[in-house]
């Protein structure tokens, strides 16, 4: 999948039908097509394309088009990994057999909208939009994985998929995301979002949480409430430390709430003090989601943890 997947090269102008399509069966045919045609857009669902032309934001030049590249419609075992291709779909992600594989994922998958997007939507898309409400993002984010990048001449890299979120890595002319590699945890796995009034389906704010018996520690990210997933690292380690690894994954109730608090805190800080020393309060809108995350996180730690 490109780097924004049907939103690269947004405009003003008034949306027009394409110039030319290409439709590659294999991932190196589809970044020949890339280098050979820059202005293209590549498209795989069509869910976030389709938004932007209807709106008027994209007016696309060609579109390449992804969706018979069979090697990017499934997913492998490979090295305590499974190496997801960027073409799964989120009714494919949510199936019982990838939920047996990676709970939160198909978690999220089965939240991020009505069948017909489901049935359209790819992982890929879904990174490469990098839409902050994107459902697998924090996920991803949590789990640490990485994205394998497709690039002119057969040539492929990996870079954490939090560098691109972050924009500390980009994709460049004629790349596309491949797939995304994650490692398995077997382990308990959350998501859970609030959606609020932003529209059917989409969060107000998520959180995936899970568990890493092997580190012995607890990987949480927030999603929906910042341009790219938080990862509340200090939050993280603190109650990792407080867990009873050895007697059930024990953890008192007074720090369940408290990591609720913490990770709220650190997603949402209070505002910087005045110059006379008093602390402004944040408004009530704002207020409402840190209790809200607040809350996510601790309902996520404690369905991990019973």
């Amino acid at each position: 999948m490109g780097q924004r997947e049907g939103a690269a090269g947004l405009t003003t102008h008034a949306p027009q039908a394409a110039q030319a399509v290409t439709l590659p069966t294999t991932l190196d045919e589809a970044v020949t097509a890339l280098t050979a045609m820059p202005a293209a857009v590549p498209v795989a669902g069509g869910t976030d394309l389709m938004a932007a032309v209807n709106s008027g934001q994209l007016r696309p030049a060609a579109l390449v088009g992804l969706g018979r590249i069979s090697e990017i419609r499934g997913w492998q075992y490979q090295d305590g990994h499974a190496l997801l291709g960027a073409g799964l779909t989120h009714a494919r992600m949510g199936r019982p057999d990838f939920a047996a594989l990676i709970p939160a994922l198909a978690a999220s998958a089965r939240a991020a909208g009505p069948p017909q997007i489901r049935n359209a939507g790819t992982l890929g898309g879904n990174i490469a939009t990098a839409s902050p409400t994107g459902d697998a993002l924090p996920v991803l984010a949590a789990l640490e994985a990485t994205l394998i990048i497709a690039g002119p001449g057969g040539a492929r890299r990996e870079i954490p998929v939090s560098h691109l979120l972050a924009g500390m890595e980009m994709l460049r002319a004629g790349e596309l995301i491949g797939f995304v590699r994650v490692p398995l945890l077997h382990a308990p796995q959350v998501f859970l979002k609030a959606t609020g009034r932003t529209g059917p389906g989409r969060a107000m704010a998520s959180v995936a949480l899970v568990l890493d018996p092997a580190r012995r520690g607890v990987r949480c990210a927030v999603g929906a409430i910042a341009p790219m997933p938080l990862r509340p690292l200090d939050a993280e380690l603190w109650v990792g430390r407080l867990i009873d690894w050895d007697n059930n994954r024990a953890l008192v109730p007074e720090a369940l709430q408290a990591f609720g608090e913490y990770v709220a805190a650190a997603c949402i800080p209070d505002p910087a003090p005045e110059a006379d020393g008093s602390v402004p309060q944040l408004p009530p809108g704002v207020l409402h989601l840190r209790r809200t995350v607040a809350a996510l996180a601790r309902r996520a730690l404690g369905r991990a943890l019973s």
